[in-house]
């Protein structure tokens, strides 16, 4: 064997196998996350989703190139229609119309039905389950489920009605404000909230706590990590995870407010004067009244919907 070749072989040490090295096996038992950890994982997948709306409302869409103005009155005058409507197949195919605009707007479907239906409309259910039972809601009862001192107690037929209306009209309901939130940066929401004759102050206010929400979860992140980096050995001890926790609320609070008395002399000394500002200016198009007039025109025919089935 020449030198060359001697030199280009494997070493027998890389070759030999070594006992207990099983990298294809999972040993031991698996490390708990803390309640910490599991918090702050939460936190940063709202921003990570908080992101990814800012990324969908830059898309060309067709809820993208409205006017934010504009959206926001039509917003308004859908959610309107929404509380006047008192038959659920109304409802249903409102919502129906939601999930179209959010097709055509190019949301992702599945991230559109999980952002409404894993929230607010499934709370809003647990409320209205008591409005089901007998002795809230008389009326026909279609599922018995036991007997009080003679009388029939369970779920009413009118019970059941009220509770998936109620449902129905806030999933509709949080899905247009929903349309409206993911296809609109903040900074166009904002400045079109202005132009509609909002309140400065409330415009003010709006914007500078979605700021903030974002930097104090990015300071509890930095600090919860630089004690994991300072921490030796396994920690399972809950009573210091929750000293940690107290600790930390105190300290965030006075450097959140450190930091607004920098940021507001910044904004100050920068010109701003409560009214938020875009680099392209908010103009109407024929887009935008179209889009407008076919909006009130599925408005009315609600209503007119609404009525007939309540003849």
């Amino acid at each position: 064997m020449t030198v060359a070749s001697e030199a280009l072989r494997t070493p027998d040490w890389l070759l030999q196998g070594e006992a207990g090295l099983s990298p294809c096996t999972r040993s031991g038992k698996q490390k708990r996350r803390s309640f910490i950890e599991k918090t702050l994982n939460g936190a940063s997948n709202v921003m990570r989703q908080a992101m990814f709306s800012e990324d969908v409302a830059q898309q060309h869409g067709l809820l993208q190139r409205i006017d934010a103005r504009v959206k926001v009155v039509v917003g308004l005058v859908l959610l309107l229609a929404v509380a006047f409507v008192h038959h659920i197949p109304v409802l249903l195919g409102m919502y129906a119309l939601t999930l179209v605009m959010a097709a055509v707007s190019r949301l992702p479907i599945g991230f559109f039905i999980k952002r409404v239906w894993l929230f607010i409309p499934i709370f809003t259910g647990v409320i209205v389950v008591p409005a089901t039972f007998s002795f809230v809601t008389p009326g026909d009862i279609v599922l018995p489920l036991w007997s009080w001192h003679g009388h029939a107690v369970g779920m009413t037929t009118q019970g059941l009605e009220t509770a998936g209306l109620l449902v129905m009209r806030v999933a509709t309901s949080v899905s247009l404000v929903v349309l409206i939130t993911l296809t609109t940066p903040w900074v166009k929401l904002l400045a079109g909230l202005r132009a509609l004759f909002v309140p400065r102050m409330f415009v003010l206010i709006i914007g500078m706590a979605y700021r903030y929400v974002f930097l104090l979860l990015n300071s509890v992140t930095d600090m919860y990590t630089a004690r994991k980096a300072r921490t030796v050995g396994n920690e399972r001890d809950t009573r210091r995870d929750r000293r940690f926790v107290a600790a930390t609320a105190g300290a965030l609070f006075g450097k959140a407010h450190a930091l607004s008395e920098e940021v507001h002399m910044a904004m100050t000394s920068r010109g701003f004067r409560g009214d938020a500002k875009t680099l392209g200016g908010l103009r109407v198009s024929g887009l935008d009244v179209a889009f407008a007039l076919t909006c009130v025109t599925v408005a009315a025919l609600l209503l007119g919907g609404d009525h007939l089935l309540g003849r």
